[in-house]
């Protein structure tokens, strides 16, 4: 059997680089790889924090709307490269984040609950996005 082979994990930066395409230097390196890993070629993770810290800056520094980051980092988390275990958990994350006011890390502890991993806190948000809590 052929052993796994490497996988990366992407970190924030290179995916601004790549959504972006605002870096002479940075940008096509970035490309050259997401291209990559949309082809398989490559294999990577993109860790939850990273969605979180891209969303904070493309809304907060890029003022990109709201539906396009999350349409973008769908596609992105859907190429055919990442094999994220809690993938279908972000993306779900990113559904309840576009249809909410709800705040990115919230609707990602709603999507990563069940009902032996409840969600413990004293905000009221959770309820709109059906997450499995537990009052104090």
């Amino acid at each position: 059997m052929k052993p796994p082979g490497k996988a990366y994990l992407i970190d924030t930066n290179v995916i601004l680089r790549y959504l972006l395409d605002d870096h002479s230097r940075f940008s096509p390196k970035a490309g050259a790889f997401m291209e990559a890993v949309s082809k398989k070629t490559k294999k990577a993770k993109i860790p939850a924090v990273v969605i979180v810290e891209c969303i904070y800056v493309l809304e907060k520094f890029y003022k990109v709307p709201k539906k396009e980051i999350i349409d973008k980092l769908c596609r992105i988390l859907n190429f055919k490269g990442i094999i994220n275990s809690d993938k279908s958990a972000i993306l779900r994350s990113l559904f309840m984040y576009q249809k909410s006011n709800v705040d990115i890390v919230d609707c990602i502890l709603a999507a990563f609950s069940t009902s032996n991993q409840v969600v413990v806190s004293f905000d009221k948000d959770f309820e709109k996005l059906n997450a499995f809590t537990e009052s104090l």
